[in-house]
């Protein structure tokens, strides 16, 4: 079962920094999943990084973990959810500190898929990462949710042949 993962996160890694929120994608069924930790809004001067509004409660962060591992179990099913991820080096880090942090496991394993080089195999070129965003339906507004669900939504069509 793949799951399209995507984090929104400030100061560049979970010791420097904090994951604000995430969204998952189950694919092919396209059900969602929201983990929202603290509320923040986008920097005026980059709206890609968050600021939050306000302080981080570890207990909410725990309960946010303990929502998802549930949620990829009930989609899931038996198989092994895949992480799958548009910057998997970012994305992942943050997934992964989480549940170890908060659950002492990671349902993922050891791993995770980056669909830039998928793409890349795809069209037999290694530098050709980022063309495949083209075929995203719903737009990628740093909404995780949101960016998720384009993410899968490129990957479906990549699945049907369709190249930019």
């Amino acid at each position: 079962m793949l799951i399209f993962v995507d984090c929104e996160a400030y100061g560049g890694s979970p010791v420097t920094g904090q994951l604000t929120e995430f969204g998952a994608v189950a694919y092919p069924s396209m059900e969602t999943f929201h983990g929202a930790i603290v509320k923040s809004r986008p920097d005026p001067d980059n709206e890609a990084v968050p600021v939050p509004v306000e302080r981080v409660d570890a207990r909410r962060a725990k309960e946010v973990f303990e929502e998802f591992d549930a949620w990829l179990t009930q989609v899931a099913g038996r198989e092994r959810p895949v992480f799958v991820s548009d910057n998997v080096a970012f994305d992942w880090q943050w997934i992964n500190c989480g549940f170890h942090e908060y659950l002492g496991r990671n349902p993922f394993g050891h791993s995770g898929r980056r669909i830039s080089d998928y793409y890349a195999g795809l069209v037999r070129d290694w530098s050709n990462t980022q063309k495949w965003k083209r075929l995203r339906v719903t737009r990628h507004d740093h909404n995780p949710v949101h960016d998720a669900i384009g993410n899968a939504e490129a990957f479906a069509r990549l699945q049907k042949g369709e190249r930019p």
